[in-house]
């Protein structure tokens, strides 16, 4: 479990929840600048999500913290990234791993009635290494 504090998104929403979770994953990055990354190799990710958004839904929640355990974990958990569709190119980078969950995180919260918005993503691959990926304002659906 990720114990810590998150680089911060400065917004406007009267409300702001944050989501650990963690997968087990292996991928490989099929590309020469890639050294070792090119054989097959696992981590534990840890992921951070940040939803933010003005109104709760009927449940009182901005969005049920389970909903986006099951698109994330629930997909990649125990898999090779690179089997996935979403990584056909061969490149499941950390910095492409936290774009490809805020695409899918974002556009599951798209459909909700309150619309909430993921700000942002945080991957953690090692102990010392993390991607973040943060969404321009027009790049939500």
């Amino acid at each position: 479990m990720l114990q810590q504090f998150y680089p911060q998104v400065f917004h406007d929403f009267r409300y702001e929840l944050n989501k650990d979770m963690q997968i087990a994953a292996a991928h490989f990055i099929d590309h020469d600048d890639a050294g070792l990354c090119r054989e097959t190799h696992g981590h534990t990710y840890f992921i951070n999500l940040t939803i933010a958004g003005d109104t709760l839904n009927d449940s009182g929640f901005l969005v049920n913290f389970k909903a986006l355990k099951e698109e994330i974990h629930g997909i990649y958990d125990h898999s090779l990234l690179n089997d996935h569709p979403e990584f056909v190119e061969g490149l499941p980078t950390t910095e492409v791993v936290a774009r490809v969950f805020w695409e899918k995180v974002d556009a599951r919260l798209a459909k909700q009635g309150n619309r909430p918005y993921c700000l942002q993503v945080l991957v953690r691959e090692t102990p010392t290494s993390y991607a973040l990926y943060r969404p321009k304002r027009d790049e939500h659906q």
